[in-house]
């Protein structure tokens, strides 16, 4: 057997409970292992510990699975009758049986020797409070991120002086305004509703001098480029009658230069009383502008004109936490996003969580985090992260025409293997934001851009499009991406066809339950075929939606059969090259 392909823990995403009665657990092996039994019960069944009792669970196989690149996952959900267990495995290839315990492996032999101990696994209790929950409403939510400098200026009164006249077409600069404000997000809140989006999600609305505003002077205060708190308040208002939520960026991780306290340190030094809200290690500072590469102070990246915040100190954490509950408290937002995230203290994230659930348990705490996130996810901090593997591995596979349908398999396994069940209903799904390309300017061919996008609807979690997807729009690396939207041809109709199209990915989405569902397989009908994706997404009573995706450069039969819910050339029960066909399979739903 491959040893080594095997692991289990009893925690985090290997054992975990989903709900106060049910008990996820998870297990890896190699290919070779052929049939997976759980042998469980509770840990007092035979007496106390250290009571010399003997100890025997029952027996039940674990038969569902997914596959990864080099192992596979085994999942099964238990019910411990007493709110704990204790367990341990049996692992079964083609020519032999080994019993898996937190010590590692036994044979058969080994497991009828008098007096051996057996080190099994332990879920101790099932405490209700220690139960991982995430807000239900996030799984039926289509976001649209928005850049507000970028996106519509609707009040030409508050323009700054240095705005720029509006450019619908070519790039743009970082020190360029173009005055995007509320009063333009709020005239185009009905565009957005007949979209299909239910979320917005706005990149950082306060006091900065940069066009980004992720470089904030004054978290307290809005920036008046935008608008001011009552025009902010009227577009929480206006969103919310139009079943819209609201999430706001929080930049907590550094500040910008400006930031009041920071000129207070660059004024008095050490004798500062905001000298230790920052991580400064010495002083005084270069004067070139080289303190972050000599150490002499932590920054974001090596910028040194945002100072990074100490998040250690009980102080800056009251500071900011209080921030965001002035926020949930007077704007009724529903959701923050926390700006580089992964290097936040893990106490201030779990502070802010204790704190903002009390005034709105439903509140959504999302992470940017680009990586496995596993240790800001246990339930205690973050309700999920911004799942930029996900997106990454669909663009991957359009890129490299050498990944074959299992490559993409694995890699969509991989994501949804990573974290709890309940996480997964309410990860960030995208495929491009401010801080990345366009997809289409990496994806040229209009079918590869919508096939990369009916993939995206597709999976468990809560998908958000960037403003101008809808409409393919193009852009580079950072600033390139932050163009102006063109709403003079948009409403001339120039982008209709591609805007029905998304809108019609979104309102399958919305109207579609299985969706949104966690759960899915891979049935590799297609399996000579290397370039056609296949997958289903499985309800009850085995109904099911079908998704094929052609993205090979020869036509592929498929067979017509059940409900066509949205395709594009699929023509005569042939799917052509580049071509998507989702259905529900209602034969197989009747059998």
């Amino acid at each position: 057997m491959e040893f080594n392909a095997v692991y289990h823990q009893a925690s985090d995403n290997f054992c975990y409970p989903i709900s106060e009665d049910e008990l996820i657990i998870n297990i890896k092996t190699g290919y070779d292992v052929k049939k997976v039994n759980i042998i469980l019960g509770d840990p007092f069944a035979a007496g106390i510990l250290g009571g010399g009792q003997s100890w025997n669970g029952e027996k039940e196989p674990i038969v569902f699975k997914k596959r990864l690149k080099d192992q596979l996952w085994w999942t099964t959900t238990v019910k411990p009758e007493y709110k704990r267990l204790k367990y341990y495995f049996e692992l079964i290839t083609e020519e032999e049986t080994w019993y898996y315990f937190e010590d590692g492996f036994v044979s058969d032999q080994q497991m009828h020797l008098e007096g051996r101990s057996r080190q099994c696994f332990v879920f101790p209790w099932m405490n209700p409070c220690d139960v991982p929950v995430t807000p239900a409403w996030v799984n039926d939510t289509i976001w649209y991120q928005i850049f507000p400098d970028r996106f519509c200026n609707g009040d030409h009164s508050i323009d700054p002086e240095d705005v720029v006249p509006w450019r619908e077409k070519g790039k743009v600069k970082n020190e360029e305004c173009f005055g995007g404000d509320f009063e333009g997000i709020i005239s185009k809140l009905d565009y957005l509703k007949d979209l299909g989006i239910s979320g917005l999600y706005l990149t950082p609305i306060n006091e900065a001098p940069s066009n980004h505003k992720y470089d904030t002077t004054d978290y307290a205060k809005i920036d008046p480029r935008f608008g001011d708190e009552e025009t902010f308040i009227y577009l929480v208002q206006e969103a919310h009658k139009r079943g819209i939520r609201v999430m706001l960026d929080g930049v907590f991780n550094h500040c910008g230069y400006f930031f009041g306290p920071w000129q207070d340190v660059l004024e008095k030094g050490p004798e500062s009383e905001y000298f230790d809200w920052f991580m400064i290690n010495q002083w005084p500072l270069d004067k070139r502008g080289k303190a972050s590469k000599k150490k002499q102070i932590y920054t974001f990246g090596f910028f040194d004109w945002m100072p990074k915040l100490n998040t250690n100190n009980p102080v800056v954490r009251k500071y900011f936490i209080d921030i965001c509950v002035g926020w949930v408290e007077k704007y009724q937002i529903d959701g923050i996003r926390l700006d580089v995230a992964n290097e936040l203290s893990h106490r201030f994230c779990k502070e802010l969580r204790t704190r903002i659930k009390e005034i709105n348990p439903d509140i959504y705490i999302l992470g940017e985090i680009w990586h496995n996130a596993l240790p800001w996810l246990r339930g205690d901090e973050f309700d999920a992260v911004m799942n930029y593997p996900l997106g990454q591995s669909i663009k991957d596979f359009w890129i490299d025409k050498s990944l074959t349908n299992e490559d993409l398999e694995y890699t969509i396994n991989r994501c949804y293997t990573s974290y709890m069940q309940q996480t997964n209903d309410v990860l960030f799904n995208l495929l491009d934001s401010h801080d990345t390309k366009r997809l289409r300017t990496d994806v040229k061919n209009l079918d590869e851009y919508f096939a990369q996008l009916a993939v995206l609807f597709s999976m468990p979690g809560s998908p958000c499009i960037y403003y101008g997807t809808e409409i393919a729009m193009e852009g580079g690396y950072d600033p390139d991406c932050r163009r102006c939207m063109p709403w003079g041809e948009i409403e001339a109709g120039k982008y209709k066809e591609r805007i029905q199209k998304v809108s019609d990915l979104i309102h399958l989405r919305i109207n579609e339950p299985l969706l949104k569902s966690r759960n899915f397989h891979f049935p590799n009908e297609f399996a000579k075929y290397p370039r056609v994706i296949q997958f289903q997404k499985v309800g009850w009573l085995d109904n099911k939606v079908e998704i094929i995706i052609n993205c090979s450069e020869e036509d592929v039969e498929v067979p017509m059969k059940g409900e066509i819910l949205f395709e594009r050339h699929y023509i005569d029960s042939t799917l052509l090259p580049n071509g998507i066909l989702m259905r529900r399979l209602k034969e197989e739903c009747n059998n």
